[in-house]
């Protein structure tokens, strides 16, 4: 159980495999474009504007094949509409609700063949992206702005770097009479008696054990020791405030679970979506901030090697940034984009601070994971279901 929690973890923490399923419909499009050689000396580094540099190329492809953008998922939308207006260039939109392993398998699938099926970017999570990489499925591009994504939440080579993120949040439903907690000791107050909850099973699940991770930084802990964490949750169920249930909107929005702990994207999209009914605060805590990444690619066979990159620097500049943090999805350089004043204040004003996220390795996450699902019983003793 222990090793199936670890392979779990870094999909469903470091940019976990939770999206909703989407309900945009699926255009496909003809033309393949030119093989991803064509661009291999295509040379962006050093460009005041790469955008301008490869939107001549990307442009004579044509097309941009993408895979696994639900449209209702951290704002792609408006993301695939914006791009598509302003550069002359079709997407091809796969499955929007393809997992991770479907993304690296349409990639193998069609990595001698290409067409209109094969896909030319892949947003997965680091596991997937590491295990793509050591396969050379990927195709090496370093954006513009890398210098701006945090050392630990990219590949060092290029192949691979993190897009967006969550950070473990306590969704309070005030409504239900709870008191927004500001940091992870206040919820051993006795004013939370029966109240606090995890989405799922810090057994099995990545997002309990992310939180039982989280708890270990504010505790005494480091990305490199995760016990601390065991033993704040072993406080919390002695105080009795730990509730064996494992929390859901449902159970948020009914009062069962009053105080929940899990990823701002989620808890954000909770929010917005209950718009005050019943009444959902979501804040982070002051200290344990714990980031969990997806990743962008691109694929070594990309058919549109040129639309690809040109998507890229899209994505990874300020404007494309900004669109995923409306979309309640934090970008990457969120650190960045707030110290240069580039986030819209009406956007900024709507959501908690996520400054000073911590993101692990994938080892670090493994081992981790490792310790709070064995230990979990040993030490805890509460049977989340």
């Amino acid at each position: 159980m222990a090793w199936l929690a670890s392979a779990t973890i870094a999909a469903a923490a470091c940019g976990g495999d939770e999206r909703p399923s989407s309900s945009a419909s699926t255009s496909a499009l003809p033309s393949e474009g030119p093989a991803a050689s064509a661009s291999a000396d295509l040379d962006t580094s050093g460009s005041p504007d790469p955008l301008t540099v490869l939107a001549g190329p990307a442009e004579q492809e044509g097309n941009l094949t993408t895979i696994a953008l639900s449209h209702d998922w951290c704002n792609y939308g408006e993301a695939l509409s914006t791009f598509a207006a302003r550069y002359a260039i079709k997407i091809n939109e796969l499955n929007p609700d393809a997992g991770f392993a479907d993304q690296i398998a349409a990639i193998k699938a069609t990595k001698d063949s290409g067409g209109p099926g094969a896909p030319d970017v892949i947003d997965v999570g680091l596991d997937f992206a590491t295990q793509a990489k050591n396969d050379k499925l990927l195709a090496p591009y370093k954006v513009a702005t890398w210098d701006t994504i945090p050392v630990s939440a990219k590949d060092p080579d290029g192949a691979w770097y993190g897009g967006y993120y969550g950070v473990l949040a306590f969704e309070t439903n005030r409504s239900a009479g709870a008191r927004p907690p500001a940091d992870w000791k206040d919820l051993l107050n006795p004013s939370y008696a029966h109240q606090v909850a995890l989405a799922g099973d810090p057994r099995l699940s990545g997002q309990a054990i992310e939180t039982v991770y989280a708890a270990a930084l504010a505790n005494g802990g480091s990305l490199d020791k995760a016990q601390p964490g065991l033993d704040f949750f072993a406080k919390l169920q002695k105080a009795g405030n730990l509730l064996p249930t494992i929390a859901t909107p449902e159970t948020i929005d009914s009062y069962a679970t009053p105080v929940t702990i899990r990823w701002t994207y989620n808890a954000l999209a909770h929010r917005d979506s209950a718009n005050g009914t019943p009444d959902i605060d979501v804040s982070v805590p002051a200290t344990g901030r714990l980031a969990g990444i997806y990743t962008q690619a691109i694929s070594a066979f990309a058919p549109h090697p040129n639309a690809a990159r040109l998507w890229m620097e899209f994505l990874y500049s300020d404007e494309g940034q900004n669109l995923w943090l409306k979309g309640n999805c934090n970008p990457i350089r969120y650190d960045d984009l707030v110290a240069h004043d580039a986030i819209p204040p009406d956007v900024l004003a709507n959501l908690p601070d996520f400054s000073g996220a911590l993101f692990p390795t994938l080892d670090q996450l493994n081992a981790a994971s490792a310790v709070i699902s064995e230990g979990w019983d040993a030490t805890v003793g509460v049977d989340i279901k």
